[in-house]
């Protein structure tokens, strides 16, 4: 790795080196860098174990494409007594997780922490936290529903057939622009898109809006999570590797596995996790809620799930993250398996050490699709790995833009079978595929 933070855009696909990539927009560049990276990410999605880590650059890149914002992270100490030593401890927090920056989930944390020490005390202080606290919990949870009301909305009026005799405003191009709904969808079929003797696609976040979920849900991918039941789905600890399968018609005792099955684990909790008579549930929530819903009660602190939230006591505080952060570390650290990132920093010290540990095995690698380093901190991380071989980077506006990846990136979201065949048969008989020759061509 080069020891000195990276230019603007930086490429390298398995061993090959194309650090500080000059204008990747230009179409022929496109074309060219298309040539190398799609034909391996084609591979890498493929692969035995493959896994997505997707980060809040990720709702950020739909958000973008949709016209609208996501969700702030920033602290707020609003109402809080000893917001100073709150600030402080949330600060040094947010540094030995190597997020540099203090955001709201090292404030809960930390302010948290401190309503428990007063109140072994017996300091009344710890009162005017908890309240402060509910007051927080409200105005996050109600940002993260505005976001996905946003995201819907949007949406929905980006997909609605415009009026035949309508004209581009002034200034604006005419050219078309990818439909963020049509967008998500291609982005999750390009990876969930496996053969059935492959191991289901696992997606992982850190995010508390629903927007894996809704894409599931348009592009028809069926989610297995931990939570079991109809009207309010309770988390269940047991790991049954539940699956999904049918009998093809004139079959019998073979079942074959279904397509467009994915496993989802939420590592930071959802919007629609409550604790409630010492369970986990999943309530029902619809996308974009509007503000004070009443499935949030009005001490959301002691019941919804935001990671990590520790209002009551320990054990709460540890599940069920420590059971999500085992499948975590059981999905990626084995051999053969891939992780891919996209709109992850690395900015959690805990998700950090577990792909690490994952690198360790030689036949595991990293695929890292980041719109940028900001703090420098993926940089550091490949630094402090140092597993060259078992990394491929695709850093910077032009890699990360959700809309380039789609549409010129990511493989075909679909299990292209018939490709396959034609390309045999085309093996078989000695006819050279018309794209080879084109590539001698160019040479």
């Amino acid at each position: 790795m080069t020891a000195k933070p990276w230019g603007d855009h930086v490429y390298r696909i398995g061993n090959e080196e194309h650090f500080d990539v000059q204008n990747p927009d230009d179409d022929k560049n496109i074309e060219l860098q298309k040539k190398h990276i799609e034909p391996w990410l084609a591979a890498v999605f493929q692969s035995e174990h493959l896994a997505l880590l997707l980060g809040s650059g990720f709702t950020k890149a739909v958000a973008y494409q949709a016209g609208t914002s996501a969700a702030d992270m920033a602290c707020d100490y609003n109402g809080f007594p000893l917001d100073d030593k709150l600030k402080d401890a949330a600060q040094k927090a947010a540094e030995t997780m190597g997020r540099g920056e203090a955001n709201i989930e090292d404030q809960i944390r930390v302010a948290s922490s401190l309503a428990q020490g007063l109140k072994i005390l017996g300091d009344d202080r710890h009162t005017k936290i908890t309240v402060a606290l509910d007051a927080l919990f409200k105005r996050f949870l109600n940002g993260i529903s505005k976001t996905e009301r946003d995201l819907k909305s949007a949406a929905e009026k980006c997909a609605a057939p415009e009026p035949a005799d309508a004209e581009p405003a002034a200034g604006e191009e005419a050219s078309e622009k990818l439909d963020p709904l049509v967008m998500l969808v291609s982005f999750l079929l390009s990876f969930s898109s496996r053969t059935a003797t492959r191991e289901r696609l696992h997606i992982f976040t850190t995010n508390y809006d629903r927007l894996i979920e809704y894409g599931a849900d348009l592009a028809g991918l069926h989610l297995l999570d931990r939570f079991v039941g109809c009207l309010e789905p309770i988390f269940r600890s047991s790991r049954l590797d539940i699956d999904m399968h049918y009998n093809p018609p004139g079959i019998r005792g073979e079942p074959r596995y279904l397509e467009g099955v994915v496993r989802l684990t939420k590592l930071h909790g959802s919007l629609d996790w409550v604790y409630r008579n010492g369970f986990v549930r999943k309530v029902g929530l619809p996308f974009g809620p509007q503000d004070e819903h009443p499935a949030i009660n009005d001490q959301p602190c002691d019941s919804v799930m935001i990671y990590p939230n520790s209002a009551k006591d320990r054990e709460t505080s540890e599940y069920p993250y420590v059971e999500l952060f085992r499948d975590y570390a059981a999905a990626v650290c084995r051999p053969n398996s891939v992780l891919v990132t996209y709109g992850y920093g690395f900015g959690d010290e805990h998700i950090n050490r577990t792909i690490a540990d994952m690198l360790t095995i030689p036949s595991t690698h990293l695929v890292i699709i980041s719109f940028g380093d900001e703090g420098g901190r993926v940089s550091s991380f490949c630094k402090y790995v140092g597993r060259k071989a078992q990394i491929s980077l695709l850093i910077g506006p032009h890699f990360g833009n959700m809309p380039t990846l789609v549409e010129n990136y990511l493989p075909k979201p679909a299990i292209d079978r018939i490709t396959i065949r034609q390309t045999e048969l085309l093996r078989n008989r000695g006819w050279e595929p018309a794209f080879r020759k084109d590539e001698e061509e160019e040479r």
